[in-house]
């Protein structure tokens, strides 16, 4: 679920949960042992069983609680926490960059070092500093380097700007830090047409042998770092980072993915959470099963909403003004049932075509953000109209960073080896997905197949699940503001709703309206809101509605 990522589908053939995409079109997530303090993060106080059970597993989440770590920091770790970023300046106008590092296994700080890059731009004044505003714009994967430099760090508010050095981190395995490598160019367009509504044993192994793949390839470039890219190992890798900063508290902006990033880290430290704004949350309680089938729902709500706005547009292809949304997306199916027998011509140099899974991925990629709407509606009528299918190609490859190359970033590689680590796999077996079909597309009727397909992705990982689902409270964490949006494509709403009811000081914002996050998109309630609890540290009144 791209996106996280996809919440969260993983890297699939088609659309990964939980991913922050607004964010992305705006550029263009007792005597102890020594071991023991010094343990893996995700410390719960009840174990959960596989991920694809959906009721016990979230039965047994709402036992379960991250633990906060010890308020002292360990010995083993102090040499990590005493480090001073040598900032150096990085080709890009403004900002400076720097590498700090952290243990590869806080198990074992001895076993070796993980390399993480960092960006700032500095505080412009006027006015006193705040400190540092950490940036993370979800995924699992997204680059936050590039999201600050992009966009962040000279786009957000002016008097946030002045008041705040914008900081970013790549996390580990991202960008930047390490990151995780999976298949090569060619390999990638292959593996993003692969089809991922299987209609018989033949495409069915086709889907499954492209799993493998995958997996593999992640698995072959980086065996030790494969197993040390959890949310809660990157929420620690945070803690060094603001004390290398020079911070008594950590502020941080999280979309999306980033949200649980953000709230892990409350979790952890709850003493050391400043300022922390969770826009477009997810709920960390949910397995990946019920995550991938909540989000699924998400993504009809955001597509009826589109096609109630298309219908009255003269140029929709979808239908004339009255058709009704379950039409709109009974034509929408349609045409993607046309495209699984004869793909399209797009003119690509690389030869690809449209084929039902890029076309999927591409009317999805639009979802996230209603400014999109326009164009998804050109590249329809092309696709379904004069057979050329290279709009939607283009909003499939923003989707998976590809660029005119042939080069994909290392998102989609990054986001998978996140979300299987994070959590249980949705499904173990093909027959699993089968059986939960009927579901899936009662969520969604046009996306919920390709969507359940699309979480079979971890049951091929290399590397098994170190994390449960589990509630995150913070109890004695500063106010944090959990942001909502009602139609929210990738991060229901609801899961706002349930984020700020497990943080013991939640406040939860609510922006009533469309597309993915809601911060610098537009409301300048929620705008204003955000930016009074940045800068003054005074929170909305839990509740609060904006439009």
């Amino acid at each position: 679920m791209d996106t996280r990522r996809t919440p969260r589908t993983v890297s699939s053939p088609g659309p990964a949960a939980s991913r922050s995409r607004g964010a992305h079109r705006r550029a263009r997530s007792g005597a102890r042992t020594a071991a023991g303090l010094l343990a893996t993060a995700a410390l719960l106080v009840s174990a959960c069983s596989s991920g694809s059970s959906t009721t016990s597993t979230a039965s047994a989440a709402q036992e379960a609680a991250l633990v906060a770590l010890p308020r002292s920091t360990p010995a083993a770790l102090s040499p990590y926490y005493a480090q001073k970023p040598a900032w150096r300046g990085c080709g890009v106008p403004g900002f400076q960059c720097a590498t700090i590092k952290a243990p590869l296994d806080y198990a074992k700080p001895s076993a070796g070092d993980v390399r993480l890059a960092v960006t700032r731009k500095k505080a412009t004044g006027p006015g006193e500093r705040l400190g540092s505003l950490l940036v993370n714009p979800g995924g699992p994967g997204g680059s936050a380097i590039g999201y600050v430099q992009a966009y962040a760090g000279i786009g957000y508010p002016a008097e946030v700007r002045a008041r705040y050095d914008i900081v970013a981190v790549d996390p580990r395995g991202v960008a930047r830090s390490e990151p995780v490598e999976c298949l090569d160019g060619p390999a990638m367009d292959t593996y993003t047409r692969t089809d991922t509504t299987p209609d018989d044993t033949k495409e069915t192994d086709g889907l499954v042998e492209a799993y493998r793949t995958f997996a593999e390839g992640c698995g072959a470039d980086a065996p030790r770092l494969l197993r040390h890219v959890s949310t809660a190992e990157t929420a620690r890798d945070m803690d060094i980072v603001r004390a290398a900063l020079g911070d008594e508290k950590l502020n941080f902006v999280g979309a999306s993915y980033g949200t649980f990033l953000g709230a892990t880290y409350a979790g952890l430290f709850p003493d050391r959470t400043g300022r922390l704004v969770l826009d477009g949350a997810m709920d960390p309680s949910l397995p990946a099963r019920r995550l991938n089938l909540e989000q699924t729902a998400g993504f009809d709500t955001a597509f009826r909403s589109f096609a109630r706005d298309c219908v009255r547009q003269a140029d929709c292809p979808l239908g004339g003004k009255g058709t009704s949304p379950e039409q709109v997306g009974e034509n929408l199916k349609a045409f993607f049932e046309k495209l699984d027998a004869r793909p399209v011509s797009t003119g690509d140099a690389d030869g690809r075509s449209l084929t039902e899974s890029l076309a999927t991925t591409g009317v999805i990629a639009a979802m996230y953000d209603e400014g999109s709407w326009e164009q998804l509606r050109e590249a329809l009528t092309s696709a379904m109209k004069e057979n050329d299918g290279s709009g939607l190609l283009l909003l499939s490859d923003g989707y998976y960073e590809r660029d005119a190359d042939g080069r994909y970033s290392n998102l989609m590689f990054a986001n998978a080896a996140v979300n299987c680590l994070d959590l249980p796999p949705s499904f173990d077996t093909p027959e699993q997905v089968r059986g939960a079909l009927p579901e899936f597309e009662k969520a969604s009727p046009v996306f919920g197949e390709g969507l359940a397909w699309a979480a079979l992705n971890c049951a091929y990982w290399p590397v098994g699940a170190t994390g449960e689902p589990h509630r995150i409270e913070a109890k004695g964490a500063a106010p944090i503001v959990v942001v909502g949006t009602t139609r929210d494509p990738a991060t229901p709403y609801r899961w706002a709703q349930a984020l700020a009811g497990q943080l013991s000081s939640g406040r939860l914002l609510t922006y009533d309206g469309d597309g993915h996050t809601a911060y610098g998109r537009g409301s300048a309630c929620i705008d204003r809101t955000i930016n009074a609890y940045l800068l003054r540290g005074t929170p909305p009144k839990d509740g609060k509605r904006c439009s």
